[in-house]
């Protein structure tokens, strides 16, 4: 469920970014668990306040989060998932539905934010959807924010996160995130 950001989600999206967001709709997913966790995942307008067009809804804010998915793609395990796409049947009917599912979603909160469909991104959602494993970070996003059982690769990406020994400091799960704000200084500190 996409809650609205807060001032300070505002603060916490900015220094995970390192920069001011822009043509944030709400927090789509926090870490910690539960509605007092930082932002994880943002979700996006369509059409960002400067006319761009902008095909990323869901968009993974958490710097632990998004570290873990980078040492995932860097470590080669894309071409997994990629196989995995390629010969499970089930897998990549439940990836396109995903895909439909997530222009569905985009589409809406658009309507509702008052700037509607966006030609420009019709029929593109993100990370690959719905034929290719593209970027685990908007597959991630997709899962944390859909919840469990919508996105089959942003599952498997969170498995693999899960599953990673608890020395490895790219192992992270959204209940167990370590990244930290400090207020102090407006910026993170692990």
């Amino acid at each position: 469920m996409i809650t609205p950001a807060s001032p300070q989600d505002l603060r916490i999206i900015a220094a995970q970014l390192g920069r001011v967001p822009r043509g944030v709709i709400g927090v789509a997913a926090r870490c910690g668990g539960d509605a007092a966790g930082h932002p994880a995942v943002i979700a996006s307008a369509p059409r960002l306040p400067g006319g761009e067009p902008f095909p990323t809804f869901y968009y993974l804010t958490c710097p632990a989060a998004v570290a873990a998915a980078s040492h995932l793609e860097a470590n080669g395990v894309m071409r997994e998932a990629e196989a995995l796409l390629e010969t499970n049947p089930q897998i990549a009917a439940a990836y396109t539905r995903a895909h439909e599912l997530y222009i569905r979603q985009r589409t809406q909160a658009g309507e509702a934010a008052g700037i509607g469909e966006v030609a420009e991104i019709a029929g593109v959602s993100a990370g690959g959807m719905p034929n290719r494993v593209k970027c685990f970070h908007a597959l991630l996003g997709h899962s944390l924010a859909a919840g469990r059982g919508v996105n089959p690769i942003g599952d498997w990406v969170l498995d693999r996160l899960e599953q990673l020994p608890a020395s490895n400091p790219h192992r992270w799960t959204p209940t167990t995130c370590a990244w930290k704000f400090d207020e102090t200084v407006g910026e993170e500190n692990r």
